[in-house]
């Protein structure tokens, strides 16, 4: 995608086909059949332009005297100036963002991955809740982990619900997509540890031997890993419950994970 904007247009009405376009990204089959998706807010598009990534639609209401957005209009194929009813028919809030972003998506291979480039990475299986993958995504960002493997039936990280979770982070994290058997096969490479986290795991995780590079791998919210997944494992571990709850959030205990291993 070249950089350079190409045109620059005022959009007011809620009909106009590109609003209409964009609006679509809410939907899954309409981020497939595209390969695009929808950023919010100024800070997230920034992070994209900072990490190389070109805008190929931006929204903005009239006001653009902002620096960081006006590096993005310069960028962007498409920007159009369009109204607050735009903005929040696009983003379905009553109060929405005042900039938006279209992005291509982005998956990395799982042979593109450098285990040796950080001390940990994190794998999740038939993850659901695009708020808790959202999360773990801004999560392994700031940890400095070396990226995300989803494996299995996973929530689209490019939902929008995702990305407003990522708060730009998912600009930064690497993130690749397989089945179970692919997953498998590749981990007979993998030269550090792989560790899950099981309710019925005798191991403290406190107690475990993190070996780097670590591979955390956590499973579904429901049901955890399945039989398939935790046998890959290196070790398995628990994180105990103290109080009445019986477990913690997923993005909560695999940051816990996370800083485990890191710390």
């Amino acid at each position: 995608m070249s950089g350079g904007a190409t045109t620059t247009r005022v959009v007011t009405s809620l009909t106009n086909p590109t609003v209409k376009a964009v609006r679509a990204l809410h939907m899954r089959k309409a981020r497939q059949e595209t390969g695009l998706f929808l950023v919010e807010g100024l800070k997230s598009v920034a992070e994209a332009v900072d990490l190389g990534r070109v805008p190929r639609i931006l929204l903005h209401a009239e006001a653009a005297d902002h620096p960081l957005l006006q590096r993005a209009a310069a960028l962007a194929g498409e920007t159009l100036i369009v109204s607050p009813a735009v903005l929040a028919k696009i983003s379905r809030r009553d109060n929405p963002q005042t900039v938006l972003g279209v992005f291509e998506q982005a998956f990395t291979p799982l042979s593109a991955l450098d285990p040796g480039a950080s001390r940990c990475w994190v794998a999740l299986e038939a993850v659901r809740d695009p708020g808790n993958l959202g999360t773990i995504i801004r999560t392994v960002d700031a940890a400095g982990c070396g990226g995300l493997i989803l494996i299995g039936e996973c929530c689209d990280p490019y939902s929008v619900e995702c990305v407003r979770a990522t708060m730009g982070s998912v600009f930064a994290v690497p993130i690749a997509k397989v089945d179970a058997e692919a997953f498998i096969d590749w981990r007979t490479t993998w030269p550090g540890a792989v560790v899950g986290t099981l309710l019925t795991a005798e191991a403290d995780f406190r107690a475990a031997i993190y070996r780097d590079p670590t591979l955390i791998l956590m499973g579904n919210e429901q049901a955890g890993l399945t039989s398939q997944l935790a046998a890959a494992c290196d070790v398995t571990v628990k994180i105990p419950m103290r109080g009445r709850a019986d477990s913690l959030n997923l993005a909560v205990a695999t940051g816990v994970m996370i800083y485990a291993a890191t710390g």
